[in-house]
C-alpha cells in the first residue's frame, strides 16, 4: 500500500478553469482528466489523503458517485470549499478538519490551510496543505500538495519533497543543461 496527498481537486467548479489557468477546453475535460490521472498513479489498495476543496457544485449524489471511481482509501481533511453534502456521502474512509500521521518516521501535519507554526516545527515536524494552488511562497517544512503543484494528480510523500528540492531558474537565466 501506498499513501499519497492531494488537494484543490475542485471537480466541478467552474472557477478553477479561469482563475487557476488549467490546460482544459471544458470542466467535463477537466473532471475527465483529473480522474484518469488519479487512477493512472492510485491503486485501489493504496490510501489517499485529500486535503480539501474536492468539488464545488455537484450534488451529493454526484459526488459519491465520483468518489466511487476514484481508486483508492480515500481521507478527508477539509477544506473551505467542501459542503456539507461532500463531507456526508459515502466514500470516506475519514473526514476532519486536521490531522496529524507519522510516516516513514516522519511526523506530519495535515490541513487545508498552510499554518505559520505548527505542531512539533522545533522537531521536524513536516505541514502538508492545500489552498493556495501553487501561489504561495513556502516556509522551511510546508508543503502545497494542491493538483496545481503536482501534475495535476496525488502525490507521496518523497514525490512532494522532491519536487521542492528543484527550483525554477531565475527568468533570463539558463539551467546548466540548457548552456
Amino acid at each position: 500500500m501506498t499513501i499519497y496527498f492531494t488537494s484543490d481537486t475542485h471537480f466541478g467548479d467552474r472557477r478553477v478553469l479561469g482563475i487557476d489557468r488549467r490546460p482544459f477546453a471544458s470542466l467535463a475535460e477537466h473532471d475527465a482528466a483529473l480522474v484518469a490521472r488519479w487512477n493512472e498513479t492510485v491503486r485501489p489498495e493504496d490510501e489517499v489523503w485529500h486535503l480539501g476543496d474536492v468539488a464545488l457544485g455537484p450534488p451529493p449524489e454526484a459526488v459519491a458517485a465520483l468518489l466511487a471511481r476514484l481508486h483508492g482509501r480515500k481521507h478527508l481533511v477539509t477544506g473551505n470549499n467542501d459542503g456539507p453534502g461532500t463531507l456526508a456521502v459515502p466514500g470516506w474512509e475519514s473526514v476532519q478538519a486536521y490531522a496529524e500521521l507519522k510516516i516513514e518516521g516522519r511526523h506530519l501535519i495535515l490541513c487545508h490551510y498552510p499554518f505559520r507554526t505548527w505542531n512539533q516545527i522545533g522537531r521536524g515536524s513536516l505541514n502538508l496543505h492545500g489552498h493556495s494552488h501553487g501561489m504561495l511562497a513556502p516556509m522551511t517544512r510546508q508543503y502545497d500538495v494542491g493538483v496545481d503543484v503536482q501534475e495535476l494528480r496525488p502525490a507521496t510523500l518523497d514525490q512532494i519533497i522532491a519536487r521542492k528540492r528543484r527550483r525554477k531558474p531565475l527568468a533570463g537565466k539558463k539551467t546548466p543543461e540548457e548552456g
